[in-house]
Formats: structure tokens, C-alpha cells, sequence
């Protein structure tokens, strides 16, 4: 991520990942194929995060567990989301999160 010009280093966990896709105990050669696929909602909660403390330099963006949206308070939050046939699993909070975040929010 930037921040205008620096660079802002930023992690994810490796269960944080899972939550957000759904899924639980990706194997390691699957990581990178799963952040690619989650990449946009990751970005979005990263720039979400880097927006709520004051910018210091050097400072490393950690998103874990506790930093994913919940599936039950997502979906009850959307009507677009509550529609007939939508099973309310993680795969459909991270339709949501993705999009409910700007394109450009995550750059």
C-alpha cells in the first residue's frame, strides 16, 4: 500500500485470511492463490485500518482475526444481501465487504 509517495508494509495472518474467505486450514502452497483472490477486500481493510491511527513512518499494517467483519452483522446490515436462496456463510461477507469498498479506497 502508499501512503502519496512511502510505502506502507502490510501483513496479514494466515487465519484472518481464512475467516475472510471462508475457508479454515489452507495449506501454505494455497496462500498465495488465496490472497490474490481476496486481494481486493484485504486492501480495502488494510486502507480502513491505515485511516483510523495517525500516519507515523515505518509503521506496519497487521490485519488478524479480530479485524474481519462478522457474517452475521455484514449480511443483517444488507438488504442486497438478505434476498431469497443466499446461503449466510463467510463467502457471502466477502461479496459484501468487496462491495461496499470502493475501487479506489484500496489504493
Amino acid at each position: 500500500m502508499l501512503n502519496e509517495a512511502d510505502p506502507v508494509e502490510c501483513q496479514i495472518s494466515d487465519a484472518a485470511m481464512d475467516e475472510l474467505g471462508g475457508t479454515r486450514g489452507t495449506e501454505s502452497m494455497a496462500r498465495q492463490a488465496q490472497f490474490l483472490a481476496l486481494r481486493d477486500a484485504i486492501e480495502g481493510i488494510a486502507s480502513d485500518m491505515f485511516d483510523t491511527v495517525p500516519v507515523v513512518k515505518g509503521r506496519i499494517i497487521r490485519i488478524f482475526n479480530k479485524h474481519i467483519q462478522k457474517p452475521s452483522s455484514v449480511i443483517a446490515a444488507d438488504p442486497i444481501a438478505t434476498g431469497p436462496g443466499l446461503d449466510t456463510d463467510k463467502t457471502a461477507s466477502l461479496r459484501v465487504i468487496a462491495e461496499t469498498r470502493p475501487a479506489s479506497a484500496a489504493q
